[in-house]
C-alpha cells in the first residue's frame, strides 16, 4: 500500500496553534504542523499573533499551507471572523480542532475568587461554544465535518482545582450535545482528555505556579503515569486528533478520549 496523506485536500482551523515558551512543544503547535505535514491547508488562530507565526514558519519550512489569524475565543465576532477567513481563503472547513485552554490562578473552592472561576470559565468552556457555533453553518451546509475539543482527564480524576476541572467536564458535555445535534449533517464531535503532558503549559507553568525545579516536578508527573512511567507529549495529543479529523474515523462520534498513559483507568 503507497503513502498516502491523511487529511488531503482537506481545511482545517487550529484555535491555539501557538504556544506558552517552553523546552517543549505544545498540544495545539504539534497538531497543527502534523495536520499540515499529512496534507490539510490550516488556519492558525492564536491571541498571541507572534506564537502563531512561529508555528506558521515551521509549516512552511516544511513546504506546507498555512496562515495565521489573531482572535481572541472569548470573542464571538474574533470567532466568525476567522470561520470567514478560513472559508474565503480555502472555500470550506473541515476541521475544527479546539486546544485553548488555561489553569491559572485555579484553586480548592474556598480559595478560588469569583474572577478566577469566570476567567476560566469564559476560556475553556465559552470559547469552545463561541468557536463551534461559529463554524457550524459552515459544515451543516457541507454535510460534513470534524470538530475536536480538547478537554482533560480532569474532568474524570480528582483534582485539587475546581474551576479547571469543572471546565472540562463542561467541554465532555458541550461536545456529547455538538455530536447529537449535528449527526443528520454528518458533523461529527469528539473530545480528547490529555493526563498528564510533557508541555511547556503544563511544565512552565505549574513549575512557575508551585516554585518547585522543572526537573523535580517531570520526575513526580512521570512517576504518577502506569504506562511506561513517563508522561505524555503534544505529539501523542496530535496523533489523537489526526485520527479524529481524518475520514479514517468517519464513524466516530461523541467520545471523549483519554489520551493519558492509562491514568484515567487507574480506579481505586
Amino acid at each position: 500500500m503507497g503513502f498516502r496523506m491523511r487529511l488531503k485536500d482537506k481545511v482545517a482551523i487550529v484555535v491555539g496553534a501557538g504556544q506558552t515558551p517552553g523546552d517543549t512543544i505544545g498540544n495545539g503547535r504539534a497538531t497543527a504542523i502534523l495536520f499540515a505535514r499529512e496534507g490539510a491547508r490550516v488556519v492558525l488562530v492564536d491571541c498571541n499573533f507572534e506564537s502563531a507565526i512561529e508555528t506558521q514558519r515551521l509549516i512552511e519550512a516544511e513546504g506546507g499551507t498555512c496562515f495565521s489569524f489573531k482572535a481572541d475565543v472569548t470573542h464571538g465576532e474574533d470567532c466568525q471572523a476567522f470561520v470567514r477567513a478560513a472559508v474565503e481563503a480555502y472555500g470550506r472547513v473541515d476541521a475544527l480542532h479546539n486546544n485553548v485552554g488555561i489553569g491559572g490562578g485555579d484553586d480548592e473552592i474556598l480559595s478560588l475568587t469569583e474572577q478566577g472561576w469566570d476567567r476560566i470559565m469564559s476560556v475553556n468552556l465559552k470559547g469552545m461554544f463561541l468557536s463551534s457555533r461559529s463554524v457550524l453553518p459552515v459544515m451543516r451546509e457541507q454535510r460534513s465535518g470534524s470538530i475536536i475539543n480538547i478537554s482533560s482527564i480532569a474532568a474524570i480524576c480528582s483534582t485539587g482545582i475546581v474551576a479547571y476541572k469543572t471546565s472540562k467536564a463542561g467541554v465532555n458535555a458541550l461536545t456529547h450535545q455538538i455530536a447529537l445535534e449535528n449527526a443528520k449533517y454528518n458533523i461529527r464531535a469528539n473530545a480528547i482528555m490529555p493526563g498528564l503532558m510533557n508541555t511547556p503549559m503544563a511544565i512552565e507553568g505549574i513549575s512557575k505556579a508551585r516554585r518547585v525545579a522543572k526537573e523535580d516536578l517531570i520526575r513526580q508527573r512521570d512517576a504518577s503515569v502506569p504506562l511506561g512511567g513517563k508522561m505524555g507529549t503534544a505529539w501523542d495529543v496530535a496523533y489523537a486528533a489526526l485520527f479524529l479529523a481524518s475520514d479514517e474515523a468517519k464513524f466516530i462520534t461523541g467520545v471523549m478520549l483519554p489520551v493519558d498513559g492509562g491514568q484515567s483507568a487507574r480506579i481505586g
